[in-house]
């Protein structure tokens, strides 16, 4: 059984070989300019007009809660936007991770991830703007990926261990 491999570094430079997929979890009122989303913004304009468009036409589409729009990149990279979060934080409002729509966006990631033979790399999706908590976060990524063979990277960001 395979685990969840944890290393420091930038998740949008993954170091292996083979298709690679980058997750990461937005949220579901279209807003994208906080967080892991700088990165990605900065390596490929892609992702943020796919998902902006996937926003603005969402009553055509399946956008929202637990929803996963794929992105490519670059020939052996895909970028993952996944619906995770009601809402943005202001105020003392509860933190607005949706556990259980990452976990059902990572069920679609899972299959992707499977149909194009990618590894999945990704921050500590749902715990910084989300507010969510890796203890939680951790066993549906273990479950819904891991334990279907699909090899795992969760960077940490910082200088290169």
């Amino acid at each position: 059984m395979s685990e969840i491999r944890y290393v420091r570094g930038d998740a949008t430079v993954p170091s292996v070989k083979g298709v690679k997929v980058i997750a990461h979890v937005c949220n579901d009122l279209g807003g994208w300019g906080k967080g892991f989303v700088l990165a990605v913004s900065r390596r490929w304009p892609e992702p943020e007009a796919a998902y902006r468009a996937w926003h603005r036409d969402r009553a055509a589409n399946d956008f929202g809660l637990g929803a996963a729009q794929f992105v490519q990149v670059e020939p052996y990279v895909w970028v993952a936007n996944m619906i995770g979060q009601r809402g943005m934080r202001t105020g003392s409002k509860g933190a607005p991770v949706r556990y259980e729509a990452i976990d059902t966006a990572l069920g679609r990631l899972a299959d992707k991830a499977a149909e194009l033979g990618a590894s999945v790399h990704m921050p500590r999706i749902g715990c910084g703007l989300a507010g969510g908590k890796w203890s939680r976060i951790e066993p549906l990524i273990d479950e819904r990926l891991v334990r279907r063979g699909i090899p795992v990277t969760v960077y940490d960001h910082g200088d290169s261990a």
